[in-house]
């Protein structure tokens, strides 16, 4: 059965969970969802080509879909970087001391937000095209 549509829904409400948490100050669970929102919008395309996508970077997702579509350097190193937030932001272990929600920025948050925001569009764009 094929639901990317119910993919596409759930990244965009962790979209919007990103941002409403940039705005209350929760800035590691922001980043957090930035990447869940790009993740998702790429395992979307995925379900739509009928293809599994398996594990959750979102640059290793972009990287298999870069074989047969045009994925820019941008969202490659986009992705990256919203990797790096799928375990450390929510983990105390992950960091030498100090807890997540003390290691993470507004700025960094409104960076991560934007990096997915602009993912997540690709991928509805690419969506609809297939």
């Amino acid at each position: 059965m094929e639901r990317s549509k119910d993919w596409v829904d759930e990244a965009e409400g962790d979209l919007e969970h990103a941002k409403s948490d940039t705005e209350r100050g929760y800035y590691n669970w922001a980043c957090f969802s930035a990447q869940q929102a790009a993740e998702k919008a790429v395992k979307a395309v995925f379900q739509k080509l009928g293809a599994e996508a398996w594990g959750h970077s979102v640059a290793d997702l972009l990287a298999e879909l870069a074989e047969k579509h045009n994925i820019t350097e941008e969202f490659i190193n986009a992705a990256l970087e919203l990797d790096k937030a799928y375990i450390p932001a929510r983990y105390p272990n992950a960091h030498p001391s100090g807890s997540p929600r003390r290691r993470y920025t507004k700025e960094e948050a409104n960076r991560l937000v934007g990096h997915a925001d602009k993912i997540v569009r690709f991928c509805s764009g690419l969506l609809s095209k297939i």
